[in-house]
């Protein structure tokens, strides 16, 4: 089965490499240092990220070459993965940022792999014309910044990309996308095999360098996955596979809103700091955004195996959940640094 040797093969490069990236990073000093916004104590080596970025596109070159839409993944990844370790090493300008994250989604778009047509999870198909490119490049810029601001604990983001690729390849192989689908097994190939170093409590980081491309890549399969027949992933399917980040990042918006702040100002009000703050050890804390994330790569699931009707209610039902859950748990409450650091495992 070809995702299965995919899955081995990146995740074999990610394991050789990760601890080559450490020793580089140690040996130049390239350390993540302990901030106010920070739940780390101690320097940390970071750019992990590399190792993930590696494994994954070797793989991608190895197995789908020949894949439509892959030259442009490799090509806009590989510039991500560039911003994100000029990020790491010298902190670039949120606009900076932007602008090279805008610039990936464009390489992937000129390439050809673009939003031409979706399936509305209500009946028929919805033709983008050229709005595709510019949905294309709001859909790339938003994953990315979304598994950016996932990237707070130990393990965290490499595991909800895990599951959601995961969850994006059984989609895919009902959809008949078999080449694509092996990207994403080689995308939950990399970020198992990274866990190793990366869970809690971890020896790297994967940076901006990590989270960005993880991102990056996440957006850019959805996009080839839906380029290429009319029978297309449905509409919400990409948004149910990372549920989990889309709607802490979404609450973080209204959050800064009513609060008057900027949307771009980071905080402690994401629901993994509240986890902790609630006395919760890193490791549980991680698993049950784990238990979270899983849910919603099964909605995701259900909502193209099952009869639209009922993967419509169990998709209504699980967003309503995560709404209620969001609320009561005061992520639309503006905490700042109140909160008290509660630490039983290495955080950030």
């Amino acid at each position: 089965m070809p995702q299965l040797f995919a899955a081995l093969l990146a995740g074999a490069i990610v394991l050789a490499l990760t601890p080559l990236v450490r020793r580089f990073v140690v040996a130049h000093g390239l350390l993540k240092q302990p901030g106010a916004r920070t739940m780390h104590r101690r320097p940390m080596p970071h750019m992990g990220g590399l190792a993930i970025v590696g494994g994954f596109t070797l793989t991608a070159a190895a197995t789908s070459w020949h894949t439509p839409g892959v030259v442009g993944l490799i090509a806009g990844g590989l510039v991500i993965a560039c911003i994100g370790v000029v990020d790491d090493i010298w902190s670039l300008r949120p606009w900076q940022k932007l602008f090279g994250q805008i610039l990936a989604a464009i390489v992937l778009a000129v390439f050809g792999a673009h939003i031409g047509w979706i399936t509305n999870p209500f009946g028929g198909i919805l033709f983008t014309g050229l709005w595709g490119y510019g949905l294309t490049v709001v859909w790339v810029v938003a994953v990315t910044n979304i598994l950016n601001l996932a990237d707070g604990l130990d393990g965290l983001a490499a595991g909800l990309t895990a599951i959601a690729s995961l969850a994006l390849l059984v989609v895919l192989l009902h959809q008949g996308e078999g080449e694509v689908a092996i990207l994403a097994a080689a995308l939950a190939g990399a970020t198992i095999g990274f866990l190793r170093d990366n869970f809690a409590p971890a020896n790297i980081f994967m940076g901006d360098t990590g989270a960005m491309f993880l991102g990056y890549v996440l957006s850019a399969l959805a996009v080839i996955g839906t380029d290429k027949q009319a029978a297309a992933l449905a509409v919400g399917v990409p948004i149910l596979v990372l549920g989990l980040p889309f709607f802490d990042t979404a609450f973080a918006i209204v959050r800064r809103l009513r609060s008057h702040q900027p949307i771009g100002q980071a905080d402690r009000g994401h629901l993994h700091h509240r986890l902790i703050d609630r006395g919760l050890s890193v490791r549980r804390a991680v698993i049950l955004l784990y238990l979270v994330a899983i849910a919603c790569g099964l909605g995701a699931v259900a909502l193209v195996l099952m009869p639209h009707d009922i993967g419509l209610v169990i998709v209504v039902l699980l967003l309503f959940a995560l709404v209620v859950v969001g609320s009561r748990s005061g992520l639309l409450r503006d905490r700042g640094d109140e909160a008290p650091h509660k630490q039983r495992g290495v955080a950030r």
